[in-house]
């Protein structure tokens, strides 16, 4: 029997993906998965020190461990309209080059330096000074005691209004507009350590674990519940709904267009898309 180290964050999204995975609901063979569940911003650090087999990693750091890593197919999060938020205590400012100063004279709380987030940003603010880098939970109560502005992920997308804040940008829409892909959230990547036959095992068993979520959704598990303590049934089922779609089961053509886009844009030359990424199993 092999196991497999395999890291994810607790938010619904990922634990929706990976529950039958983890918990026995699919035939895995001769595979046994450790779930590790991490923040993403810890698992983008722990990727580049290549501490587990298998992880969910941000795409903005992509570049600094594709050396080690290569991406599977299945199990990530991208999509359209999807993208991080800027949120402030206040509506938006007006035009373009208002909200510009507005960023660049504040202080902005980001979720973790390697995030897909950070990317989106600054591309969107290559002129923002006023960084701070905190948990992807922490950035809402920051904003909402008035020590800045703050870039929102996960569930926060759904709560943030209770503060009586506002969105200021969806930082998703500048990449969207200038490059015409899919947002590139995060990804799911294997050693490369690992035979290629391995690799298309686990990427197809992951497959089979988000079918098998779809299949039986709209409910809500007690997996999914547990590690999403604060959050009600419709908070988890939105998350699920806006991060969980067809490229989860399979990035396709554009979802790996979308990929090395971001590549190409972080790192210069971008590795081939046959080395970075894992190639469908086929069955």
């Amino acid at each position: 029997m092999t196991q497999l180290t395999l890291g994810f964050s607790p938010c619904p999204n990922d634990t929706f993906i990976f529950d039958a995975l983890v918990n026995g609901h699919i035939d895995t063979g001769g595979l046994r998965f450790q779930p590790v569940l991490e923040d993403v911003q810890t698992l983008n650090e722990w990727a580049k020190q290549g501490r587990l087999d298998i992880s969910k990693i941000s795409y903005g750091v992509l570049p600094k461990i594709a050396d080690r890593y290569r991406v599977l197919q299945s199990g990530g999060a991208l999509g359209q309209g999807v993208g991080p938020l800027l949120i402030g205590h206040q509506l938006a400012v007006g035009s373009w080059q208002e909200i510009h100063s507005l960023v660049n004279e504040s202080v902005i709380a980001i979720p973790g330096e390697d995030t897909t987030a950070h990317f989106l940003f600054s591309q969107a603010f290559p002129a923002a000074a006023h960084k701070v880098f905190l948990r992807f939970d922490a950035i809402e109560q920051f904003v909402a005691d008035g020590k800045g502005l703050g870039v929102i992920i996960h569930e926060n997308r759904f709560t943030y209004q209770q503060k009586d804040l506002h969105k200021l940008i969806d930082l998703g829409d500048y990449w969207e507009q200038s490059t015409g892909f899919p947002i590139p959230l995060g990804g799911i990547v294997m050693q490369r350590r690992f035979d290629t036959a391995l690799q298309q095992q686990v990427d197809h068993l992951i497959r089979q674990s988000v079918q098998h979520a779809f299949a039986h959704y709209p409910t809500v598990t007690d997996y999914v519940r547990c590690h999403a303590q604060e959050m009600s049934d419709e908070v988890m089922r939105q998350h699920i709904q806006l991060y969980v779609n067809d490229f989860s089961l399979q990035l396709g053509p554009a979802g790996r267009q979308a990929v090395l886009q971001m590549m190409q844009t972080l790192a210069g030359t971008p590795p081939s898309e046959a080395q970075l990424f894992v190639a469908a199993q086929q069955v």
